[in-house]
């Protein structure tokens, strides 16, 4: 019952994020959030919840270098 519940709960947020992708809403948060959840039970999910932390990482740094770019032309 606890895995059963767990992956409906997981998958919930998960296509909750998908549908915010194309809709205003946090995505980025519900994401990560189903397949953490969704990790817990199916190392498929562990992997995907890891792919997805390296390209949020990735945007951040360079949202971050732009950023500064964007800073110092001031």
């Amino acid at each position: 019952m606890k895995k059963l519940t767990l992956t409906v709960v997981g998958f919930a947020c998960v296509a909750i994020g998908l549908i915010f992708i194309l809709l205003p809403g946090p995505a980025v948060i519900f994401i990560p959030l189903g397949l953490a959840i969704l990790s817990t039970q199916y190392p498929w999910a562990k992997n995907w919840l890891r792919k997805s932390q390296r390209m949020m990482r990735k945007s951040a740094v360079q949202m971050d270098s732009w950023w500064l770019k964007f800073k110092h032309r001031r």
